[in-house]
């Protein structure tokens, strides 16, 4: 196994960990709670692919920022 293969697992585990301590150990609702924040997640890109779609620009920080950087 690569060295970075481990630090991306380390990261994992710790996610994880930090997940599980965030519901007060319960696994259940540590596992509720990613399915709910996944499919926030989910709704917001296809809020954003559909405005895409329709030739609008997400208003963004980078975007403002690369605007910002052009100008000087």
């Amino acid at each position: 196994m690569s060295a970075t293969a481990l630090l991306d697992n380390s990261h994992y585990e710790q996610a994880c960990d930090q997940a599980i301590a965030m519901c007060d150990g319960n696994l259940r609702s540590t596992i509720k709670a990613l399915i709910m924040a996944n499919e926030y997640l989910e709704a917001e890109l296809e809020e954003l692919q559909a405005a895409i779609s329709a030739g609008c620009i997400p208003d963004t920080s980078c975007s403002k920022m690369r605007s910002k950087s052009s100008a000087a």
